[in-house]
């Protein structure tokens, strides 16, 4: 179900409105939540732009919402409007929520290889106002990309990343992660990282990779998928987990490829296809439109 007032649901995600809030809210569904919602907001003389929630059953299933508002002098007011949702939300009802400012971008660090094109990608959406995060910087294990990252006016940091040990490497990723970043976006950074590592850094990890997993694993998936004869070629997007590739998926997309395409031809639409697919996964986690359930994703696009 979605409620919308006449203000616009969506504004230009570069510019967030800078009296706009969202809250996040999930837990076991109940009769009186919603109420619940919009009067605490109405309390406190919010108006809500739109509000998104989705039950996975109403008989006692898990119950997920999101809500958009503006409230004159939010900075000041989200205090008192924590302590209000703590008595009203949590306390009856047992959920979980999240209240973010929204006139506060994300800080987010990328991650990449020699492969650039999500990594450009995102910084010129990024440059155009099409991304409301701040790039706080990117991390390559290769230099070839620095005087274009640096282009942006985005600091660029080369962390060599070589051999079956890689703890130098991740403690110096640690070091400069840690305390300045909010998420993790890795456009095609060909390195697997650590359980230690992903545990440690302690904010979500964004990946993206071709949708031909688990088949075609290693060098040439193009080429292999050329000899197989593949119709289809795609992209995933997913939040990051110990478990290999199989974390909760947040975006996919296919492309349709024929007999005449050569393993170039699939290359490079594929390489569209992640573009698009990495980039709606990042806007939808910067504006609070993902949310997590366990090994997957209610996605409020």
């Amino acid at each position: 179900m979605t409620l919308t007032h006449d203000t616009p649901a969506r504004t230009d995600p570069g510019k967030p409105p800078a009296q706009q809030a969202s809250l996040i809210v999930q837990g076991a569904d109940a009769t009186g939540i919603v109420a619940a919602v919009t009067a605490v907001l109405g309390a406190h003389g919010a108006n809500i732009v739109s509000l998104d929630q989705y039950s996975d059953n109403p008989q006692g299933g898990a119950f997920f919402q999101r809500t958009v508002f503006g409230l004159d002098n939010l900075r000041v007011a989200l205090p008192a409007l924590r302590t209000d949702l703590d008595q009203h939300l949590v306390s009856p009802f047992g959920l979980s929520y999240t209240l973010r400012d929204l006139s506060v971008p994300k800080r987010v660090a990328i991650f990449a290889s020699k492969s650039d094109h999500c990594l450009l990608d995102l910084l010129w959406r990024h440059r155009q106002g099409q991304l409301p995060v701040t790039v706080a910087m990117v991390v390559s294990n290769h230099p070839d990309v620095a005087e274009e990252v640096r282009g942006f006016g985005i600091p660029f940091f080369h962390v060599p990343c070589q051999g079956a040990d890689k703890s130098a490497a991740e403690a110096e990723h640690l070091r400069l992660l840690q305390g300045n970043v909010d998420f993790v976006v890795l456009a095609r950074y060909m390195q697997i990282l650590s359980g230690d590592f992903i545990e440690s850094v302690g904010v979500p990890i964004i990946n993206i990779h071709h949708s031909f997993l688990p088949a075609f694993i290693g060098a040439g998936p193009y080429a292999k998928a050329k000899q197989r004869g593949v119709k289809l070629v795609g992209a995933t997007a997913h939040y990051v987990t110990q478990d290999l590739d199989e974390g909760p998926i947040i975006e996919q997309d296919v492309v349709r490829v024929t007999h005449a395409h050569t393993a170039a031809d699939l290359a490079r639409r594929g390489a569209d296809v992640e573009r698009a697919v990495l980039s709606r996964a990042v806007l939808w986690h910067a504006e609070d439109r993902v949310i997590r359930n366990g090994n997957h994703t209610i996605v409020f696009a």
